[in-house]
């Protein structure tokens, strides 16, 4: 069964399941009490009623008191109705409409028209409620997300005119006053700026930027007019991507919300089979029989088995799950993903960029019998056909000098890079580059502890530079926080392994394995899960992307991190710090805790209600009350997800 808001706050996708439509608008008037008079008016005539006939023991006489109590009954419930009639047209029985109709209808056939005006006006109050909850979450997460700029400066022929940005042209320049949002991603052409990146990362604190580095759509500029020179389109945007993905998140289902929507679908249907027996079947074994007396009770049974507490609280809960992790930096593609992460026992996570800054910078240059300006000209040549971060650092290192163009350059996963430099075949990569070509180097090139580009020329071992990175201020914090939650660490690099035993040790990580080609990194993560082990892999390069995709959660650093593995990845770390890793697994723990509350709060009240109500115990009064008051709280729990602040 599904569950339909009376003001459709909530979309339906193909399936019939629900989805949170980010990309519809969020209307005010949606959720106001203006749009409720009808129903605050029979809220107030039941008040009225209840107190005449209890407090003054009067009571109109009929049909006064039904013209009444019907005039309450189909302000508070016409929208009910109209949808069971609606559904009921369809030949779909089995929602909750129909069921409240029924029960509804059926306690004004006997007579009990308060009791039925107070089902109706508690339970149309509960979908009020329900709908305010659902609209609180999309907008909380739209809010956070969609702040792309519907304007920007453009700078044409010296000349500045406001654009809309989607018209924008790759490498245009564009203006961003003090103040403003950057419209498009693009490099910075001022020499330096300092921006709020909140949006993207999660982190307040100003990001200081010099010329010629990234920045991002989304990012607010703190302090002076800049300029900015575009190198994406506006749908090509980080932050257009991130509003894709959290709006496709919210259609992935967990198997929580899977198995809640399969159970209503069969439940519904069970229930109203036991209140027909529950009506009937006492015909044959009681006597005297008393037909009013236990239709009486089958309707209560009805009202109370109503899962409406289910069916909204529970992807509410999920829905507040993925805005919290959005607030702090983290991009889950599906609720589906937040379970998933609650079941993690392993972590492998990639060096470069992962635990390690990326940043590199060159600590030696050694020649063999060659000129040493030479040779770095030369690096700086092929190097400049990669985008990694050993190369960007090469090629930083050679700075005016590198003068040269290189040609017909192929990289070879793992290795390095060929190339043609002024009709000179180079290679230059690691050791194992060499070795695939039967080039002899000095040996204690293997020894050196830090990164080594080798180089040849013409099969000619000619000398080679060192490069070494820095680990990341947190790297060891998150280490630490993944074995404090008993977590088995695993670190897998290209690196020597020297360089990785080194790293390894200084972040105390468990396991660590270098000297690895893209294949042999899958095998290791194919290796673990065999083993039994339910693995989250956190990377950022493109080699990243195959493993990222085998493994049971991947996780891409989203602010390094290559555009081929943040799309395979099912989770984004916006600000590239490892310590979210395991505040991802904190926000899906919490969330499934706060879900599977609100389960067992539902149906151990359910339960209760129902057993007394079939035997006359409880009265519609009390069912009624049960039924919203669950819902209402599983709301307000699954709500508070949203609020919660992850150390």
């Amino acid at each position: 069964m599904e569950h339909i808001n009376i003001n459709d706050p909530i979309e339906q996708d193909e399936s019939g399941e629900e989805t949170l439509d980010l990309r519809a608008p969020v209307k005010e008037e949606d959720t106001g009490w203006r749009t409720h008079w009808p129903l605050l008016t029979a809220l107030l005539v039941l008040v009225i009623m209840l107190t005449l006939e209890f407090g003054f023991k009067y009571q109109p006489l009929f049909p006064i008191n039904l013209i009444i109590f019907s005039v309450a009954f189909l302000l508070a419930g016409y929208n009910v109705l109209g949808m069971a009639w609606r559904k009921a047209k369809h030949f779909d029985f089995f929602n909750e409409f129909f069921l409240m109709s029924v029960a509804t209808l059926g306690a004004f056939s006997i007579g009990s028209y308060s009791e039925g005006v107070a089902v109706m006006v508690f339970y149309s109050i509960g979908e009020w409620f329900q709908d305010s909850a659902v609209n609180k979450a999309k907008k909380s997460i739209k809010a956070l997300l969609d702040i792309r700029p519907d304007k920007v400066t453009v700078i044409r022929d010296g000349k500045t005119l406001v654009s809309d940005p989607k018209v924008v042209k790759i490498d245009e320049i564009i203006q961003v006053k003090a103040g403003e949002k950057v419209a498009l991603d693009g490099e910075l052409y001022s020499d330096t700026a300092s921006f709020n990146t909140a949006a993207l990362t999660g982190e307040s604190k100003p990001d200081t930027k010099r010329k010629g580095e990234k920045v991002l759509a989304g990012m607010i500029n703190l302090d002076k007019v800049i300029e900015v020179q575009v190198k994406s389109l506006f749908k090509d945007s980080k932050l257009s991507q991130i509003l894709e993905m959290v709006q496709d998140a919210t259609a992935r289902k967990s198997q929580t919300q899977l198995f809640i929507s399969r159970f209503a679908k069969i439940y519904t249907p069970i229930v109203f089979g036991l209140a027909l027996l529950l009506c009937f079947v006492p015909y044959f074994f009681i006597d005297p029989y008393n037909f009013q007396q236990w239709f009486y009770r089958a309707l209560v049974f009805l009202v109370i088995s109503c899962p409406c507490a289910l069916v909204v609280s529970i992807p509410l809960g999920y829905f507040g799950g993925i805005g919290l992790a959005s607030r702090n930096g983290i991009l889950f593609k599906g609720s589906n993903f937040l379970d998933v992460m609650t079941m993690i026992d392993t972590v492998i996570m990639d060096k470069t960029g992962t635990l390690t800054k990326g940043v590199f910078k060159v600590q030696e240059v050694v020649t063999d019998n060659f000129d040493q300006a030479e040779l770095i000209k030369i690096a700086a040549a092929i190097e400049a056909n990669s985008t990694h971060p050993i190369a960007n650092a090469v090629v930083e290192y050679a700075g005016d000098k590198a003068n040269l163009k290189a040609e017909n350059v192929e990289e070879i996963s793992g290795h390095g890079l060929k190339g043609t430099v002024n009709g000179k075949t180079v290679l230059a990569g690691n050791a194992k580059l060499l070795k695939k070509f039967s080039v002899s180097y000095h040996s204690e090139i293997d020894s050196l502890v830090d990164t080594v580009v080798v180089l040849a020329i013409d099969n000619k071992y000619v000398g080679y530079i060192t490069i070494a990175d820095e680990i990341k201020e947190d790297a060891k914090e998150a280490i630490e926080r993944m074995h404090s939650l008993k977590l088995q660490t695993v670190m897998l690099s290209g690196d020597k392994q020297a360089v990785v035993d080194k790293v390894a040790k200084a972040l105390g990580i468990d396991q660590a394995f270098g000297d690895l080609l893209p294949d042999g990194k899958v095998e290791k993560v194919q290796g673990f899960k065999d083993g039994g082990s339910r693995i989250a892999f956190v990377g950022d390069g493109v080699n990243d992307a195959p493993v990222v995709a085998l493994a049971d959660a991947g996780i891409a650093m989203g602010g390094l991190g290559s555009d081929a593995t943040i799309e395979t990845a099912d989770i984004v770390i916006q600000n590239d710090q490892p310590s979210k890793i395991t505040s991802a697994i904190m926000i899906g723990r919490i969330t499934k805790r706060v879900v599977w509350q609100n389960i067992i709060l539902a149906m151990v009240v359910k339960i209760i209600v129902l057993i007394l109500g079939a035997g006359g115990v409880a009265s519609l009064w009390e069912a009624v009350i049960a039924d919203v008051g669950v819902a209402l709280l599983a709301i307000l729990n699954a709500v508070r997800i949203q609020k919660m602040k992850i150390e």
